[in-house]
């Protein structure tokens, strides 16, 4: 092995919530409790999380059972590690509104915050910068404070009165937001930048972002690392809008029968990309199983194959030829933009295995195949 991975989430937003250590600590809890009885249920989640130390002083099981329920309507509904860490994160804020809105509440909440605020993506701010300039380039609002600088921190100063955020959500679903009760004065007094905040954290939530730990003074504040969580969180759910069968029946193709056809539906959008991307890797001959957007495809084998499968009018076997990672990312990233997706990462986001970018190329792929 070339390095310590740790515990990887297919989800990079919620890869990103925790820290390695925290990741550890749950996933053991996860797997003693799945140990128990061979898989994990809502109805085992209250007595494992009254005796984290984040929640027994706070709630009695009782307490934590109420709060799963509004959630699940079946307490015996089996969930995966990642809806386990939903279900925590959940919790974690109903703990924080319960101590009084304190961010030092829990060790687990203070140092995942810690860890995220140091741990800002200069490639992913530069890449979500290009897509609202990209996006929004045309907006009778914005396009006067456009193009961005992602030299600068021109993009949170944007973001401070909710404008930026709302106009985003309506980019990536379209009519969730009506635009008129948007304020789009040029200085908003106090009451109007909150009736912005409000509206784009309800309206994001509706789309599906998690919102916790997140408030409408952490949008005035404009502080970088929740503003790029959150941006993050709504341009994923654009680029990840067709990976339904809705809106894409081919995907049926990556299934045999009609019980697979009912999992397929049960899926996120993360790992229905996963899934099509293993399933035509394996028809070009890759022999490993992807699992996630990062330490899986670092070395660019899997985007050299998934491209020569996909267009091999615009690929080759240079790619897979090259022993250099970098130089492979780089023969990559000219075939992509052969197929006319947009460069969300460089060769040294792939090499340093970036989840949230190489998650956005390969939507791109799927968009543009």
């Amino acid at each position: 092995m070339s390095g310590f991975v740790g515990v990887l989430v297919s989800d990079p937003w919620l890869h990103i919530q925790f820290t390695q250590v925290e990741l550890r600590t749950l996933k053991s809890k996860y797997v003693s409790v799945r140990a128990q009885s061979g898989h994990v249920t809502v109805g085992d989640l209250s007595p494992v999380f009254v005796k984290l130390k984040a929640f027994t002083e706070l709630f009695t099981e009782d307490e934590i059972k109420a709060v799963l329920e509004e959630s699940y309507k079946d307490i015996d509904e089996e969930i995966d590690f990642e809806s386990f860490l939903r279900a925590y994160l959940n919790l974690q804020s109903r703990a924080t509104a319960k101590s009084g809105g304190s961010k030092k509440s829990s060790s687990f909440l203070k140092a995942t915050t810690t860890t995220v605020h140091h741990s800002i993506n200069e490639s992913e701010k530069a890449s979500y910068v290009a897509h609202i300039n990209s996006y929004l380039a045309e907006d009778p609002f914005l396009k006067k404070y456009l193009p961005i600088d992602p030299s600068t921190n021109a993009l949170f100063d944007l973001a401070k009165d909710g404008v930026l955020l709302c106009k985003l959500i309506n980019i990536a679903v379209p009519g969730t937001i009506d635009e008129r009760a948007i304020n789009t004065k040029k200085v908003l007094n106090p009451w109007e930048r909150n009736e912005n905040h409000t509206l784009c954290l309800n309206s994001a939530k509706a789309i599906g972002c998690t919102v916790v730990n997140i408030g409408t003074q952490d949008l005035i504040e404009g502080r970088t690392h929740l503003l790029l969580g959150l941006i993050s969180q709504i341009i994923k759910i654009q680029l990840l809008a067709d990976l339904n069968l809705k809106k894409t029946p081919q995907l049926v193709e990556l299934v045999d029968d009609s019980k697979d056809v009912e999992e397929l539906l049960s899926l996120s959008p993360e790992k229905v990309l996963l899934k099509w991307m293993n399933f035509h890797l394996k028809k070009a001959g890759y022999e490993r199983q992807v699992t996630n957007f990062s330490s899986d495809v670092k070395d660019g084998e899997a985007y050299a194959y998934l491209l020569n499968a996909l267009a091999p009018e615009h690929s080759g076997p240079a790619a897979l030829d090259t022993k250099d990672p970098t130089e492979r990312a780089n023969m990559v990233l000219a075939h992509a933009e052969k197929l006319d997706c947009n460069r969300y990462l460089t060769s040294k986001d792939i090499v340093q295995g970036s989840p949230n970018l190489n998650l956005a190329f390969v939507a791109q792929i799927f968009q543009h195949r």
